[in-house]
């Protein structure tokens, strides 16, 4: 009998599996080599203000943010999700801000 679960790729879990941070590497890109020196970044790696953002940044930025979001969520440090957690609704509010009448798309909607 089996006592430990099997992942999707095929590896069981146990004392071999690898936490969040280990897992770092596998998310895409998005992480820097070297943060600290990365323009852009303040000191503290909170991000460009969105009000300074381009209409293009600022949409490139929450694509970024919706593509990790899932694996941030999964298996991201508590500190990593409410960093992300914080930085999308900074850029998703300065999105309302800056599209108030925004298109909404009928399909999308439900009857009352």
């Amino acid at each position: 009998m089996m006592t430990g679960s099997v992942h999707a790729d095929g590896s069981a879990s146990g004392s071999t599996e690898m936490s969040p941070e280990q897992r770092a590497p596998e998310w895409g890109g998005d992480q820097l080599a070297d943060p600290a020196g990365a323009p852009g970044l303040d000191g503290d790696l909170l991000g460009i203000d969105p009000t300074e953002l381009s209409n293009e940044d600022l949409i490139r930025e929450m694509h970024s943010l919706h593509r990790t979001r899932l694996d941030t969520l999964r298996h991201a440090a508590d500190s990593a999700l409410a960093n992300h957690l914080r930085r999308t609704a900074e850029l998703e509010t300065e999105y309302l801000a800056r599209h108030p009448g925004r298109e909404v798309d009928p399909s999308r909607l439900r009857d009352a």
